[in-house]
């Protein structure tokens, strides 16, 4: 459902919702598809803004949707916006999350806990010490 706390979220392809093996599809970063999945729930807008087009762009937006994620939009600000020379490249986006952001990709964990400070993650499960005595 969206909302009026509802974010427009620009997300890159390669090197962040999946490992750079630009041509092809590398292997889903840790957390992504958990993390694009909840934000989608929580009522914010993914758009998939990528270098990628043609046959390339849809083999990505194939990809995401065996994953579960369906974007709202495609290198474009709305599903229905039409590129010509007058339409503006740079997307009217609250957030953009990128490989290339300064600083480098923080991760999808903590990607999700920038825009869900309050959300709790489940506790890991406590390792047994030497003899099964649980430590405390």
């Amino acid at each position: 459902m969206i909302t009026r706390h509802s974010k427009i979220i620009a997300v890159d392809f390669d090197g962040t919702i999946v490992e750079d093996r630009y041509p092809g599809i590398g292997k889903p970063q840790l957390f992504a598809f958990d993390t694009l999945t909840m934000l989608q729930k929580e009522g914010h807008r993914l758009i998939l803004w990528t270098y990628r087009e043609g046959k390339l762009l849809q083999e990505a937006v194939d990809f995401c949707r065996e994953q579960g994620i369906t974007f709202y939009a495609v290198n474009k600000n709305y599903p229905e916006e039409e590129y010509n020379e007058a339409t503006p490249r740079k997307l009217r986006a609250d957030l953009f999350i990128d490989d290339r952001n300064i600083g480098g990709f923080p991760g999808w964990g903590k990607i999700y806990h920038m825009l869900n400070p309050q959300a709790k993650l489940p506790e890991a499960p406590r390792k047994k010490s030497f003899f099964g005595l649980g430590r405390r």
